[in-house]
């Protein structure tokens, strides 16, 4: 994905960060404690899980980062955006 569409769906998803070889999408997300960053991170499982469509994780004390992509691509597709989007909307 490249070009205008990548642009555009990028403005629709707030705090996005595109990797350099726009191959993948990424957010940190901060928490006050592993608590709420452990119990939101299986939140995102839960939804990726329903979705079929798995972001790496990496989380500890207070924070979490989603990394998204399309593994069967090797980039980015529009689930990667669908998904970010549903993330967003649970925090």
């Amino acid at each position: 994905m490249r070009g205008e569409l990548l642009t555009e769906l990028l403005k629709q998803i707030d705090g996005w960060t595109l990797s350099g070889d726009a191959r993948w999408i990424s957010k940190e997300f901060k928490f006050k404690d592993f608590k709420e960053a452990l119990a939101f991170t299986d939140r995102v499982g839960a939804i990726a899980e329903s979705e079929g469509h798995h972001p790496d994780i990496q989380f500890g004390w207070g924070k979490a980062t989603i990394e998204l992509t399309t593994h069967a691509i090797k980039g980015l597709s529009e689930n990667d955006f669908i998904l970010a989007a549903k993330i967003d909307k649970i925090v």
